[in-house]
């Protein structure tokens, strides 16, 4: 089963996590493959792809947010948008959209990046979000402070946390068709709760104590470089406990008790017949009625699930009735 590990280092201002991604990922490639539209990933985005979600679960449960997280990479190559979302319960799901053939060592420059105009935008979107309400997004590009591009995921993510949230961040991130894993580490912050969030104490002191830390904690840095050290095959093929044993062997960690099965990460898919109906009410009728023409429905295909949604004639009438109007006992809802 996929499982989330969470621990501290005993008595030094660093915290840790382990994503390992099985069970819930074979499921979003499963049902990509089954799509006869797309067909599979190809192995470069499998690997983006799965690097992407065991980053959002990773960072959803680093943050204390009621909502959802939307981590998205978009740009000028082949891959023109690749999406995963972590719920708050660590239910998540991802979808890219690839227009073009992509080699099997195609890197993240080379898919998304290729003019040095790619972003990555962190979205958290509110559960119980009041009417008007935005949802914080930070969007950051795709190159480094010198403009050079970055040429991996992990690379994006760290420049990131350090550019929003003034701390120390050390992610490695690997997938492939069977496993997508990841190791978070991070420097606690000096005071307040520094998170993705927004919510910490922003008054201009907190954050300066945050910024003069900013790579000068020698314990940090110390465990950063044991961090830095793992490979990707140790962090696809190795189980949690060896990992932490190989990494982190001289140092004290308190552990907390792993996530797993319902409790930790797995795939859940939010759509529904409603947010399809919902969608077309926003085609308009017009626009509605010409698909209806052409095709003789309308039909709908999930791209994170795949599932597939198809509403007749009838069925596009009710959507645009007002529900005052609408024959007793007629939904537009199954």
């Amino acid at each position: 089963m996929s499982e989330l590990h969470k621990f501290l280092f005993d008595g030094l201002p660093v915290r840790g996590m382990i994503v390992r991604l099985t069970d819930a990922w074979q499921e979003i490639l499963a049902r990509r493959a089954s799509n006869t539209a797309t067909g599979a990933y190809p192995p470069a985005v499998v690997e983006l792809l799965g690097e992407m979600t065991a980053a959002a679960t990773l960072m959803q449960a680093n943050i204390k947010f009621n909502g959802a997280l939307i981590l998205q990479i978009f740009g000028d190559g082949p891959v023109k948008v690749a999406v995963a979302e972590s719920k708050p319960d660590l239910s998540l799901r991802a979808t890219a959209k690839v227009m073009g053939e992509l080699p099997a060592d195609a890197r993240l420059p080379d898919m998304v990046n290729v003019n040095n105009k790619g972003r990555c935008a962190i979205t958290l979107d509110p559960k119980d979000k009041l009417p008007g309400t935005t949802p914080y997004q930070g969007v950051v590009p795709l190159f480094g402070d010198d403009g050079e591009k970055l040429g991996k995921l992990s690379d994006v993510l760290q420049h990131y946390m350090l550019q929003s949230e003034q701390l120390d961040t050390t992610l490695v991130l690997a997938a492939d068709d069977k496993v997508a894993a990841g190791l978070l580490i991070q420097r606690l912050p000096v005071k307040g709760e520094g998170n993705l969030e927004g919510t910490a104490d922003k008054e201009h002191d907190h954050d300066q104590a945050n910024e003069d830390q900013i790579g000068r904690n020698e314990d940090y840095n110390r465990i950063s470089i044991l961090a830095s050290s793992l490979t990707r095959d140790e962090l696809l093929t190795l189980d949690v406990e060896t990992i932490l044993r190989r990494l982190f062997w001289e140092e004290k960690l308190l552990r907390f008790e792993p996530q797993a099965g319902m409790l930790g990460p797995h795939f859940a898919c939010t759509c529904g017949r409603e947010r399809v109906a919902q969608m077309i009410r926003g085609l308009g009728e017009q626009e509605a009625q010409s698909i209806l023409a052409e095709r003789g429905n309308i039909e709908v295909g999930c791209d994170f699930c795949g599932k597939q949604y198809r509403f007749d004639a009838v069925d596009a009438a009710q959507i645009f009735t007002p529900v005052g109007d609408r024959a007793p006992g007629s939904q537009v809802v199954q």
